[in-house]
């Protein structure tokens, strides 16, 4: 592998690091989105060795600690690697492999035989709650909001409450769920390098269980989950099924 020298003038990482769409964002991910913009767009390749962390500080006057962290952050996520006493340097490309299946539903329902769609409730842009611990950490300012209802032919099987990062996904309130689903459309959006997965029993709140068609007192699978890009949270969603209607399944094994 070949190594090449990042030669970018303090004027142009500035320039890059003030771009549009960044300016909530702390500013350790405004430094990872500076670099991994450049890696995506093919500026900065395989091999390649970044602007030292002396440049960074002084053309985009932030702190060493900023710019540590921001590098340390990328090289927990395979995109550089960094050599003690030699520089950072752009990781080599490795095959996505994702650390499990996260699945569209719409293509669940269909591969049983049945038909899916999609009820939609709301569609918006609101105010980022900061009480909402499931994305006062990832997401300031704005955020896109929507809640709607998957059905198996005529039957209510899941509720779907989503929040989206509008950095990631700036076209979302522009798009037909009833012609393609938040899944489908994000994954091609802002393709999944991580994600989690929480689940728990609940009881679901009297607008749930109203527009799930299900008494208050049954029981409800809910799945809290969050999925990032390489460039940081896309969305962070709350997915709750009747558990009449619903299971988990899932394989494990050793070869």
């Amino acid at each position: 592998m070949s190594v090449v020298e990042i030669a970018v003038v303090d004027a142009e990482l500035a320039a890059l690091y003030n771009g549009p769409g960044t300016e909530s964002a702390p500013a350790y991910e405004r430094v990872k989105h500076l670099i991994v913009s450049q890696i995506n767009a093919g500026r900065w390749q395989e091999g390649d060795q970044l602007p030292s962390e002396n440049q960074l500080v002084g053309a985009l006057g932030l702190s060493r600690m900023t710019i540590n962290r921001a590098l340390r952050e990328l090289s927990a996520e395979g995109l550089v690697v960094r050599l003690m006493g030699v520089g950072t340097f752009v990781a080599a490309t490795k095959t996505a492999s994702p650390l499990f299946e996260v699945k569209n539903i719409a293509d669940e329902i269909q591969q049983r035989g049945h038909r899916h769609r999609t009820e939609v409730v709301y569609v918006r842009e609101e105010d980022a709650d900061p009480a909402n611990a499931f994305i006062r950490d990832s997401i300031r300012g704005k955020v896109f909001h929507s809640l709607m209802i998957h059905y198996e032919d005529d039957t209510p099987i899941q509720l779907e409450d989503r929040f989206v990062n509008p950095a990631e996904a700036p076209g979302y309130l522009d798009q037909d769920f009833t012609q393609q689903t938040p899944n489908h459309y994000l994954s091609v959006e802002a393709p999944l390098t991580r994600g989690e997965h929480v689940v728990e029993a609940i009881l679901g709140s009297p607008e749930e269980c109203r527009l799930l068609h299900i008494e208050r007192s049954e029981p409800c699978l809910l799945i809290r989950r969050r999925t990032w890009s390489s460039r940081g949270l896309v969305s962070a969603a709350r997915l709750v099924h009747p558990g009449s209607r619903n299971r988990l399944e899932g394989s494990f094994g050793t070869g």
